[in-house]
This record gives structure tokens, sequence and C-alpha cells, in this order.
């Protein structure tokens, strides 16, 4: 698996490994105590990322294009590698669950041992910073914070990764979707 895909594929899988082992490790629960609640939440959460989206798209627009437009480059590279709708499925749900494991799950319930609330936000801002762009690009940076500020506060609220996991990987394959499609 070597080139970029191999190296999506490690990071997504280091990520969820460090994140499931720290959180069994520490004894941090996966799902909350309303499991009925969790798919309408998800779409609840889901909802409120394309609205995050649109906001800021009118209110950064050549930023938001310039994203746009790396992502038809990524769109493009995939299908060069002969990756089609599966993988792209794949590679949704496995960053998907991944990064709310390690960034929800084991990282904001480790932060919050010692600060609270307030790990809420600093688990934004390092999603944010592994979700980088160029200059040009830079509200998809802002964009990806503030998404991940409403995973950590769903995930504050309501004690369950599920309803993250949920609106990630869906999020996340429309995206690769859209950006396959080009």
């Amino acid at each position: 698996m070597p080139g970029p895909w191999g190296f999506l594929l490690l990071l997504q899988g280091g990520l969820l490994l460090l994140g499931a082992s720290g959180m069994l490790l520490l004894g941090f629960p996966l799902g909350g105590q309303a499991p009925w609640t969790e798919i309408p939440t998800g779409l609840l959460l889901l909802w409120l990322l394309a609205g995050l989206e649109g906001l800021f798209r009118h209110f950064f627009p050549a930023s938001f294009q310039e994203a746009e437009r790396l992502h038809r480059e990524l769109g493009r590279s995939l299908k060069a590698m002969g990756l089609g709708p599966p993988a792209l499925l794949l590679l949704a749900l496995l960053s998907g669950v991944a990064e709310e494991v390690f960034f929800r799950g084991f990282l904001q319930s480790l932060l919050a041992l010692s600060l609270g609330a307030f790990a809420v936000l600093l688990q934004a801002l390092l999603f944010a910073f592994l979700h980088p762009a160029p200059r040009k690009a830079f509200a998809y940076t802002l964009y990806t914070g503030a998404a991940g500020l409403l995973f950590g506060l769903a995930y504050l609220l309501t004690g369950s990764l599920i309803p993250g996991i949920l609106a990630h990987v869906l999020h996340n394959a429309r995206g690769f979707y859209e950006v396959w499609r080009g």
C-alpha cells in the first residue's frame, strides 16, 4: 500500500488504534445512556455541519473556492490511482470512526480530566491543525476547527461518540464522492 492511499490508511488506522487503546485503558465510554437518541442527534449534527459549510462558503468565498479546487485535484489523484466509490466509502468510514475515537473519545476525554469543558475547544484546535490547508484555502482549516467544536460539543452533551461518528462518516462520504465525481 505505498503512496497516498497507503499513507491515509496508515494514518487513520493509527489514530483508531491509539484512540481506542487509550479509551479502553482509561475506561472512557463509547456510547451514551440513551441509544435511541443517537441517530437523530447524529443527523442533526450532519445538518449543522451542512449549515456551517454554507456559512463558510458565504463569508469566505475565495478561500472556499480554493479549498474546493484542491479537493478536485485530490479527486483526480484518487481516480488516477484507480480508487472508486467503494474505496472512498471505506476511507470515509475509517476516517470518521478513527477521528471521533481519537479526538473526542480519547483526547477530549483525557484533557477533560484536568481542563473540564475547555477540553472541547482544545481538541477542536488540534483537529483543525491536523487538517492543514494552504494559505489561500485558510477557510478549510477554520471550518474543520468549527466542525471539531460541534463534534466535541455533541460528545460532551450526549456522552456518546455515535452521533459524531454517524455525522462524520456521512459528511466525509459525501465529500469524497463529490471530489471523486468532480
